[in-house]
């Protein structure tokens, strides 16, 4: 199940106290097996870690409260959740997993990067299209580092308090030096869109210049995502002041199949001939082939069985190809 340098390393981090440590590599072991296909085993790992983690924190911890109800004018602006996600759930490309779990990493280590004068990667820029990941990863980067997640509510921000912004944006960067979590801001582009483009308002170049300051004086613990459909419409000054761009792009072949199987492992899927199946699902996000496997197990549930046909799963994938551009059509 482990290496014998996993098992090595638990054991002397259980012997140094290193709980974190203990806690990271034991991660890493869970998520290797899922990979391999052990699903249950890695959810009985994730369930044993973190029964321990919430005997090893202190009842009423003072983190708890100001996350879980954010207070005053930042509770109109912050929603905040505890996220179970675990990045072993997600299906990713190599490229974008290696990222992200340095970040879950480099958190879990912070205490030893600050010890050579280091700071681990906390403020990240994802980009894709829609349906791909972004949001969920910032749901995992929580649950696989055990902190809270708050979601800024960026369009209410903007809409609610034009002529304010700025002084709420400070508000929710002040938080972040009071409450450790994984700070969300959904949508970037709504405030991070180029300066000087045709339909900018002075408000909103005034909106951008104020997170570019505070992002950039910010030297609190939190974890900053922000997270955009459109990279092409930010502001060229963004993307140095984030530590990583992590991009997100439609799902392959390989990641089709990985959706489909996992979403639908309680059915029989014996007849796929998965090659038609990718097929079929070519240009679609991880969120829509997911939808479309639903939509075959429902239908799968009503007919009484538990097998699922190519030719039910294709028609799924194609309705959702048909609703995507509608939707397309209207915007």
């Amino acid at each position: 199940m482990a290496t014998a340098e996993q098992l090595k390393a638990l054991i002397r981090s259980h012997n140094s106290g290193d709980d974190e440590h203990f806690r990271a590599i034991a991660m890493q072991i869970a998520a290797v097996q899922a990979r391999k296909g052990n699903a249950r085993i890695a959810q009985e790992l994730r369930d044993l870690l973190d029964q321990a983690h919430r005997r090893q924190s202190p009842v009423g911890s003072p983190r708890a409260v100001p996350i879980a109800r954010p207070a005053g004018e930042l509770a109109g602006l912050v929603s905040a959740s505890y996220p179970n996600t675990r990045l072993a759930d997600m299906v990713l490309s190599d490229a974008t997993r290696t990222q992200l779990e340095a970040v879950v990493q480099q958190h879990r280590q912070r205490d030893l990067l600050h010890s050579h004068g280091l700071r681990p990667k906390r403020k990240l820029l994802l980009v894709g299209p829609p349906g791909c990941g972004k949001t969920m990863s910032a749901s995992a980067i929580a649950g696989e580092c055990g902190l809270p997640l708050l979601f800024v509510q960026l369009h209410g921000l903007i809409t609610k308090y034009m002529g304010e912004t700025a002084a709420k944006l400070h508000l929710i960067f002040d938080a972040m030096t009071q409450t450790g979590g994984v700070y969300l801001f959904d949508e970037f582009d709504a405030i991070g869109a180029e300066r000087g483009a045709r339909n900018d308002v002075g408000e909103m170049r005034r909106v951008l210049n104020s997170f570019l300051q505070f992002l950039e004086r910010d030297d609190s613990e939190g974890i900053i995502i922000a997270a955009t459909n459109f990279v092409g419409m930010l502001d060229k000054a963004l993307f140095r002041r984030f530590d990583d761009i992590i991009r997100y792009d439609l799902p392959t072949g390989r990641m089709i199949r990985s959706l489909t199987e996992n979403r639908l492992a309680a059915f029989d899927l014996t007849g796929i001939a998965w090659q038609s199946i990718t097929l079929a699902a070519r240009h679609l996000s991880q969120a829509e082939v997911t939808r479309a496997c639903e939509d075959a197990a429902r239908q799968a549930v009503l007919s009484g069985t538990h097998t699922i046909t190519a030719e039910n799963l294709k028609q799924s994938l194609v309705a959702r190809h048909h609703q995507v551009k509608r939707r397309a059509t209207k915007e």
